[in-house]
């Protein structure tokens, strides 16, 4: 195994990250499979983070892009009219937009989260000439300047110093019983808080890098309320939370809100191709003509595969139950888990098949995601500590495949702390997982 990773180490640069936890060198997947070079299949509970949630080599998609390739379909189109960019224009609109009472103007930004929350952002001050950007504890946003300084995280900010950006507390950051709304009221409206009116306020509904942190539809309706107020715009990042991943296409949906700025990337490209997608209302397009841009903001295979996606998924709402059954699975064995390990799970939450559960102690949330990972799981963490363990299935996964993954966690957590595991079945090297896809 060694000198099979040995050109990574030689070559690549010490950022790589993912790698480290998963020391192996895969060669194909398929649905919710990965498999490495020598034949081991891994069940995959992280989903390129959140930019496959559809699983690897999904047909339905896979078929679409193939037959537009085979057709010589343009594929590199800048911001060019194209086919492809609208049938999936018109596809969103239709089953996506329509059916949920939402109107949207749509701009292509380059092909990353980050891009998309820069290009928000740059809209939102633009519009409402105003600089400050409301952001909150453990947020994540990405990795480039603006999406860096609205990130909570202090490692990946490093030393770098951003300024008008203004930090405050998530729902429930300050306990039970605090009044967030009331609280960014009472600085909005002091002179001397120091609190500049935002231009907006950005958020994640359900936040994952900062560890599954799921904001209240009381609180989501309130932030609403007060942007009005003080004629500020929300921003909903939808990267990871969104196409599906937290039960509904939209991860605000359930709260009956309508941002101003919606960002969605990783899986609104279907397959993990690139795309991203930001969504404002129609009076926030105040753009010049290339303005903002970006030499790869017209991913035309990903537009093909995006609108597959829509098509084969999400005409209707059927899908949302098929999404609620697998996380009716996943809710009910965290709590579970919560239930017999509460003197090492402080607590259990999420949303959709965006889940995890918090262990009091991160070098033992570490020591199970490699655990499972030896007996055959891709799992992640998430947390200011890392000290959640992220369950985030494909949406449609195989149920028989998804309770396998959920057995391999238990079976890990029982593992690293000693207990017998006799009569689970075991997993482990040469291990082999079968899917109907």
């Amino acid at each position: 195994m060694e000198k099979n990773l040995s050109v990574f180490e030689d070559n690549e640069s010490q950022v790589r990250s993912y790698c480290r936890a998963f020391p192996s060198v895969f060669s194909k997947a398929r649905g919710s499979l990965l498999y490495d070079e020598f034949g081991n299949s891994y069940i995959d509970f992280l989903c390129g983070a959140g930019a496959v949630n559809y699983g690897h080599n999904n047909p339905i998609i896979k078929d679409a892009i193939m037959a537009y390739l085979d057709s010589d379909g343009i594929a590199m189109g800048l911001d060019f009219h194209t086919q492809a960019k609208r049938e999936f224009i018109q596809t969103f609109n239709e089953q996506i937009l329509m059916p949920r009472n939402l109107r949207y103007r749509m701009q292509f930004t380059s092909p990353t989260g980050t891009s998309v929350v820069e290009s928000a952002i740059k809209l939102a001050r633009k519009f409402t000439g105003r600089e400050n950007i409301i952001a909150f504890t453990n947020g994540f946003h990405g990795m480039t300047g603006v999406s860096l300084s609205v990130t909570g995280n202090r490692y990946n900010r490093q030393a770098i110093s951003y300024s008008s950006v203004t930090r405050l507390p998530f729902f429930g950051y300050m306990g039970e019983g605090f009044d967030e709304i009331a609280h960014y009221r009472k600085l909005l409206l002091d002179n001397s808080s120091g609190v500049d009116l935002p231009a907006a306020f950005i958020l994640e509904t359900v936040q994952g890098e900062g560890g599954i942190n799921v904001a209240s539809e009381k609180w989501l309706q309130g932030l609403m309320e007060l942007a009005k107020e003080f004629g500020a715009l929300v921003i909903v990042d939808d990267v990871q939370a969104g196409c599906g991943r937290t039960g509904k296409f939209f991860s605000f949906e359930r709260a009956g809100i309508e941002p101003d700025l919606v960002c969605l990337s990783k899986s609104i490209g279907g397959f993990g191709i690139p795309m991203s997608l930001l969504l404002f209302k129609d009076a926030l397009d105040v753009w010049g003509a290339g303005e903002d841009n970006g030499t790869f903001r017209g991913n035309n295979m990903a537009f093909v595969a995006a609108a597959a996606m829509v098509n084969g998924y999400w005409q209707g709402f059927e899908f949302e139950q098929e999404i609620a059954q697998r996380a009716a699975i996943v809710s009910d064995f965290c709590h579970r888990m919560h239930r017999e390990h509460s003197g090492l799970i402080k607590v259990a939450r999420g949303l959709g098949l965006m889940q995890g559960m918090e262990f009091f102690d991160e070098n033992l949330t570490a020591q199970i995601s490699k655990l499972c990972f030896k007996n055959g799981l891709v799992i992640e963490r998430a947390g200011d500590r890392d000290q959640v363990l992220k369950i985030m299935p494909a949406l449609n996964v195989d149920l028989d495949v998804l309770r396998k993954g959920l057995d391999i966690v238990e079976y890990s957590i029982a593992e690293s702390i000693g207990l017998s595991v006799e009569h689970f079945k075991p997993f482990g090297a040469n291990h082999s997982v079968s899917e109907n896809v």
